[in-house]
């Protein structure tokens, strides 16, 4: 597929670190599968993995997390 970025490059499955931020709380997510562009390292994630990733923001702030760094859960 095209990087929907710099419309260069290719992209193929690769993993990546995702960082989320809101309010007080940071949640770096390391190891998310993505679809990685060669050329600029941009990402698309799918949607199944958006909502995990988005998931674990959301329980990271609804305990009050500061700063959290974890690997994604699949």
């Amino acid at each position: 597929m095209n990087c929907s970025l710099c419309r260069n490059g290719t992209t193929k499955p690769g993993q990546v670190t995702v960082t989320l931020e809101r309010d007080n709380t940071t949640v770096v997510l390391k190891a998310v599968p993505a679809e990685v562009c060669e050329n600029c390292g941009e990402y698309d994630l799918s949607a199944e993995v958006a909502e995990r990733v988005l998931a674990q923001g959301e329980k990271a702030v609804a305990a009050g997390v500061e700063v959290e760094i974890a690997r994604y859960a699949a």
